[in-house]
């Protein structure tokens, strides 16, 4: 065997073994699809509220939670219809232009105040949908997510121009941070809010809007280290919160 063909040998010997159990490490991938958000009574249900621009009639806009579903979705008669539920919001607006409406989840804290109260999304999101039922409106709407940092991105998720139910979905770029170097590495994204325009030619006299089912696919896997339960914040505040720190139990 000639020496070049030796050295080539023992280059492709290194290059299968370290860097590429490395690479696969890496890429490993766990994609789930996970609801957020159903709009329906249980454990994982928020409650939502809506807030119009500067323009909004007094008195709008309007929520409600409505006994209704889309059928490519859940079918035309599901077993479980009566508990299939969609949240609904009705707004004016005094005059034309751009218009907004924010939708966005809340809850009350200890004064009784309502306060912002965005949603936690697990794993690293790939991408973001939800069901919306529009009414021909030319309006558009958008989704703002929150990364680790306090940072706010907005993403357009689309037209609303258009009759009856439609899933809209946005991907989620991967210039968001979802991850750092640092045990641990996720850092989650959380939904805030979401937000729907009326261009300046729109009839804003009276409309209605529909959302339902909002899901995300998103790759929960983790790789497992040798004490990861350190890295676990509540473990964190186990162990550094109590005015003992550092002394033996």
């Amino acid at each position: 065997m000639k020496r070049g063909e030796v050295l080539l040998g023992c280059l492709l010997l290194l290059s299968l073994s370290a860097p590429t159990a490395l690479f696969a490490d890496q890429s490993t991938m766990d994609l789930r699809s996970a609801i957020l958000e159903n709009f329906e009574t249980g454990p994982d249900h928020h409650e939502w509220m809506a807030q119009g621009s500067q323009n909004v009639t007094t008195g709008y806009p309007k929520t409600a939670y409505a006994n209704t579903w889309p059928e490519a979705l859940d079918g035309a008669n599901p077993s479980n219809a009566s508990q299939l539920m969609a949240l609904g919001v009705n707004a004016k607006f005094d005059r034309q232009g751009y218009n907004r409406i924010d939708i966005f989840p809340f809850k009350k804290d200890a004064s009784g105040n309502i306060v912002a109260d965005p949603i936690q999304i697990p794993g690293r999101v790939k991408t973001l949908d939800l069901w919306v039922w529009g009414s021909n409106h030319d309006y558009t709407m958008d989704v703002e997510l929150q990364d680790y940092q306090g940072v706010d991105y907005v993403l357009s998720l689309g037209s609303l121009d258009y009759p009856g139910w439609k899933d809209l979905t946005v991907t989620i770029p991967p210039s968001i941070p979802q991850e750092v170097n640092t045990i641990p590495r996720l850092r989650g994204l959380k939904l805030v809010k979401f937000m729907i325009w009326t261009r300046p030619r729109a009839n804003v006299s009276n409309f209605y809007v529909y959302l339902d089912q909002v899901k995300v696919l998103t790759d929960t896997f983790e790789t497992r280290i040798d004490g990861e339960r350190l890295a676990n914040p509540e473990e964190v505040q186990k162990i550094w919160g109590s005015p003992q720190q550092g002394s033996k139990p």
